[in-house]
C-alpha cells in the first residue's frame, strides 16, 4: 500500500512556518521576504498558497529514516533544515545568475534589491542550522546529532563549491566531463545525498546502513541534474517554464553540450566550439547548435548516463533497506524525478 506523503509535507511545513515567525515587528519584513520565497506570502506579505517547490529533499530524508526502521517524526526538524538549506542556495543563485523570476514570480532580489536578498539568504541559512539543532528535542543521541551536523555543513560547502564551478564555467572555453561531474556533485547531488544519509542516521544510528543511503542520494542527484540538462535544451516550455533550447542561447556548458564537443573534437570539427565562444547567439546559431548536438547523439548519450545513475541509485536503496512501503515510496520518488520528459 503506498505511503501517503501529505502528512510528511505538512509536518515539515509546520516546522518551517514556526521557524519563520518574526521575533519582533521591526524585522517582520525580513521574515516576510522568506515566506514570500517559500510560496507562503505575496509581495505585500499577505498569506497566499502558491507553488513553493515539491519538498523533495525533506521527503527523501523522512522516508529514508522510516525505511531503516526509524520513526520519521523524529527527523522532521532535520528535514525542515535541509529544505531551508536548499532555499538559501536558491535565493543566492537568483542573485548570482541575475534571474528575475522563479516559479513564475519575481525573485527576492528583483523585488527588494540585491543587498536584502543576500541578507535574506543568509538568514534562511542560519535558520536551517537552528532547525537541525532541533533534533535535541527528539531524544536523538548527541553523537548522531554531531554526525548529522557534520554532513549538513559539508553539504553546504559542497553547494558553494559547485556553484563556484558553475559560474567559472561561463568564462572557461574548455570544460572537461570530469570537471562537469565535480560541479554537479556539489551543486545538486550533495544535498540529496545529505537528505538520504542523515535521514538514515536518525532512523538507525551510526551502526546503520547510512552509507548505502548516501550512495542512493548521490546517484539520484547526478541523474536528476543530467535530466535537468536535457530539459534545458529539449524540454517542453509549458513544462520547464523556459523557452526551448534556452541553455543553448545562454551558452551553458551542460552535459549534452560537453558530450557533443568531445565527439566533434575527435573528428576535428570545431564549429560548435567556435559558435559557443560568441558573446551572443541568434536563432540561426541555435538551430546550427541543435543540429550538431543531434549529429553527436548528445541527447541519447545523456539519457543513457541518467539511466545508469538511476540504476545505481536504486541498487544502493535495495542494499540499504528491506522491502517496505517507505522504501517503495523512495523508489517511486526517484523514478519520478528522473522520468520527466527526456
Amino acid at each position: 500500500m503506498p505511503v501517503p506523503l501529505q502528512p510528511y509535507v505538512e509536518a515539515v511545513e509546520a516546522t518551517m512556518q514556526a521557524l519563520l515567525t518574526a521575533p519582533s515587528p521591526e524585522v517582520e519584513p525580513l521574515y516576510g521576504m522568506l515566506r514570500y520565497h517559500l510560496g507562503w506570502a505575496d509581495e505585500r506579505f499577505r498569506p497566499v498558497h502558491t507553488l513553493g517547490g515539491k519538498r523533495v529533499r525533506p521527503l527523501l530524508c523522512l522516508l529514508s529514516c522510516q525505511a531503516v526502521g526509524g520513526a520519521w517524526q523524529r527527523a522532521v526538524s532535520l528535514a525542515a533544515g535541509i529544505e531551508l538549506v536548499h532555499n538559501f542556495s536558491l535565493i543566492h543563485d537568483d542573485v548570482e545568475d541575475n534571474s528575475p523570476t522563479r516559479r513564475h514570480r519575481p525573485t527576492v532580489w528583483a523585488l527588494w534589491g540585491v543587498p536584502q536578498a543576500v541578507n535574506a539568504g543568509d538568514a534562511i541559512f542560519t535558520l536551517a542550522r537552528q532547525a537541525v539543532l532541533g533534533l535535541r528535542a527528539h531524544s536523538v543521541p548527541p553523537d548522531v546529532i554531531l554526525a548529522v551536523l557534520e554532513r549538513t555543513e559539508q553539504a553546504c560547502l559542497s553547494l558553494c563549491q559547485g556553484q563556484y564551478l558553475d559560474i567559472a564555467f561561463e568564462e572557461q572555453s574548455e570544460v572537461t566531463l570530469a570537471l562537469y561531474e565535480q560541479m554537479i556533485e556539489g551543486k545538486t547531488a550533495a544535498l540529496l545525498a545529505c537528505a538520504t544519509e542523515t535521514g538514515a542516521l536518525i532512523g538507525s544510528g551510526l551502526a546503520g546502513p547510512y552509507a548505502a543511503f548516501k550512495r542512493f542520494g548521490h546517484e539520484l542527484g547526478l541523474a536528476f541534474q543530467i535530466v535537468d540538462d536535457i530539459l534545458g535544451i529539449w524540454g517542453d516550455p509549458s513544462t520547464t517554464g523556459k523557452p526551448a533550447a534556452d541553455d543553448i542561447r545562454s551558452r551553458k556548458k551542460t552535459l549534452p553540450v560537453l558530450l557533443a564537443l568531445e565527439t566533434l573534437a575527435r573528428r576535428g570539427d570545431r564549429r560548435l566550439a567556435m559558435l559557443l565562444q560568441q558573446p551572443e547567439l541568434g536563432e540561426e546559431d541555435v538551430a546550427h547548435a541543435l543540429a550538431w548536438l543531434e549529429e553527436a547523439e548528445a541527447r541519447q548519450r545523456s539519457s543513457e548516463l541518467a539511466t545508469q545513475h538511476t540504476e545505481k541509485a536504486l541498487a544502493a536503496l535495495a542494499e540499504g533497506a528491506p522491502p517496505s512501503p517507505a522504501r517503495e515510496a523512495l523508489r517511486e520518488i526517484a523514478l519520478a524525478l528522473v522520468a520527466r520528459d527526456r
